[in-house]
C-alpha cells in the first residue's frame, strides 16, 4: 500500500516522505511548487528525494485545489493513508493574498476530504497550526482550549480544516487526526522563517529585524521531533467508539498540539544562532507585525499520552543543526 503526502517538496512534507520511506513504506506525493519562496529550494528537496529513495518515492506536480490533479496522482494506486500538508502558508502573506489562502487551505481541504471519502483511507493525518490560538492569553496552549478568534486568514483557514474534518469524521468516518504545528525549525527550513532569517542576515553582515522589541516567545520544534510526531499520530488512527477524543469530537477525529514545550524568548533564539554562526547580530528593533502574536506555547500532555510524543531537541543542539546545513547547502 501507498502513503499519500501533500506539499511533498515543502519543508515538512519532505522530511516526512524521507522518514516514510526509510522505514519502507512506498511514497507518492504531490506539490504545485509555486513560489511563495525560491522553488529551487522546493526542487532540491525532490532532487534529494529521488537521490536517497530512488523508485521508493514517487512526485507528481498538481495543484490539491485542483481535483482532477489529485485523482491523477492517485491513479492506479492504492492509497490507504493520507498526510496532508500541503498549505498557503504564511500568516503575514495571508493580508496581502487572501484568495491563495482561501483556494489552497479551504478548496484545497475540501478535495483531500473527498479524495480519502473516495479512496476509503484508513487514515487522514492532516496539518493544522498553533496560529488557531489567536491572541489566547491562557499558557501553554491546550487543545481544549477555545480556538475561534483567529488575528489573521491564516489562522482562520487552519480553523475551517479542522471544522470540516469534524464534520467528515462524523458524516462518512472517516479517522483523522490534526496536528498543530509550533514553530517548526531545522535543515531545509522554509526561508521567510526567523531560523532561517536571522542565520542568512547574520552570516552576510546584514541587519536582522527584531519585532516587538524582541519582546515574544515562540515553542520553536525541531523537524526531527515534529517528523516523529507526525508518523506516531499516522500510526494510530482515532478509533471510532464515540469516546471523546482529544479536541472534543466524539467522531473517529483528534487533534493534537505538536510543539517543543517550552516557550523560548525571541531574544535568547537570537544569542543562540550568534553562537552558532561565531558572529554578532546587528539588531533592528520594529513593532509588532499585524496577524502576530506575542507568545505561543504548547501544552503536549493529550500527544505524549496518546502518541508517545516526546520532543527531545534542545534550542542549542537544533539551530546549531541548522546552522551546519544552511553554511554547507550554500558553500559559506
Amino acid at each position: 500500500m501507498t502513503v499519500l503526502v501533500t506539499g511533498i517538496a515543502g519543508f515538512i512534507g519532505h522530511a516526512v516522505a524521507a522518514a516514510l520511506a526509510a522505514r519502507g513504506e512506498q511514497v507518492v506525493g504531490i506539490d504545485n511548487l509555486n513560489d511563495y519562496y525560491d522553488p529551487a529550494l522546493k526542487h532540491a528537496r525532490l532532487a534529494d528525494l529521488r537521490a536517497r529513495f530512488g523508485d521508493a518515492v514517487a512526485f507528481v506536480k498538481g495543484d490539491i485545489a485542483d481535483d482532477e490533479a489529485l485523482d491523477a496522482a492517485v491513479a492506479g494506486r492504492q492509497v490507504d493513508r493520507i498526510v496532508h500538508l500541503a498549505a498557503q502558508a504564511g500568516v503575514r502573506y495571508s493580508l496581502e493574498t487572501p484568495r491563495t489562502y482561501v483556494r489552497s487551505n479551504l478548496a484545497g481541504h475540501v478535495n483531500m476530504l473527498e479524495l480519502a471519502r473516495g479512496l476509503a483511507v484508513r487514515h487522514l493525518v492532516y496539518a493544522s497550526s498553533s496560529s488557531v490560538y489567536g491572541g489566547n492569553r491562557q499558557l501553554p496552549f491546550r487543545v481544549e482550549d477555545r480556538a475561534d478568534h483567529p488575528v489573521s486568514l491564516y489562522a482562520a483557514t487552519k480553523k475551517s480544516d479542522e471544522l470540516l474534518s469534524e464534520s467528515y469524521a462524523h458524516l462518512f468516518r472517516i479517522p483523522q487526526t490534526g496536528l498543530r504545528f509550533f514553530t517548526v525549525y531545522g535543515p531545509w527550513g522554509r526561508p521567510e522563517m526567523a531560523v532561517w532569517l536571522f542565520t542568512a542576515a547574520i552570516l552576510a553582515g546584514q541587519p536582522i529585524k527584531v519585532f516587538n522589541g524582541g519582546a515574544m516567545r515562540r515553542d520553536f520544534t525541531y523537524i526531527d521531533d515534529i517528523v516523529a510526531g507526525v508518523l506516531a499520530a499516522l500510526d494510530r488512527p482515532p478509533a471510532d467508539d464515540g469516546a471523546a477524543k482529544p479536541g472534543g469530537s466524539i467522531s473517529p477525529h483528534a487533534i493534537y498540539n505538536l510543539g517543543n514545550n517550552n516557550a523560548e524568548e525571541l531574544t535568547r533564539l537570537i544569542e543562540v544562532i550568534e553562537e552558532a554562526c561565531g558572529r554578532p547580530a546587528v539588531r533592528e528593533l520594529h513593532p509588532m507585525q499585524p496577524g502576530d502574536v506575542s507568545a505561543t506555547y504548547a501544552d503536549i500532555a493529550a500527544a505524549a499520552r496518546d502518541l508517545g510524543f516526546t520532543p527531545s531537541t534542545s534550542i542549542e543542539r537544533g539551530v546549531r543543526a541548522f546552522v551546519d546545513w544552511y553554511r554547507a547547502h550554500y558553500a559559506i
